[in-house]
């Protein structure tokens, strides 16, 4: 699957907007509920441990703090299809994760779909306020 082609082809289906950041990393801002939007990025990299392209699809959260209840994130994360809790650079971030080979159009436009909705409502519930 060319990721980079679906991403922006789908980006245009959902009215969202789609930005090229490099072969191997793409940006859609994704419509969600309320009028809001929340930026999600499809990624390509090569995972050395198992010798095997994967696709992530993640988009921020919010900042880590001392406030948040860890073991509630970890314990809402057993509902989720697709995507799981992660820490990037001192950020909260939801993201699924598949490998590259076999993957097909309608499993990423879910996880794209389920990245960007987990992403805005945990951001609302945990800090407020729409920032991504």
């Amino acid at each position: 699957m060319d990721l980079t082609s679906f991403l922006k082809k789908y980006a245009d289906q959902i009215g969202g907007q789609y930005t090229e950041y490099n072969e191997e990393q793409s940006i859609i801002i994704v419509p969600v509920s309320g009028n809001r939007y929340q930026t999600v990025i499809g990624t390509i990299k090569k995972n050395d441990l198992y010798n095997r392209k994967l696709v992530t699809i993640s988009s921020k959260v919010c900042d880590v703090n001392p406030s948040i209840d860890f073991r509630l994130l970890l314990e809402q994360a057993a509902f989720f299809n697709y995507c799981r809790f992660a820490i990037h650079e001192n950020h909260i971030v939801i993201e699924a994760v598949t490998a590259h080979d076999g993957i097909d159009e309608k499993s990423v436009s879910e996880m794209v779909q389920e990245v960007a909705n987990l992403a805005d409502q945990y951001e609302l519930k945990l800090t407020g306020s729409d920032k991504h």
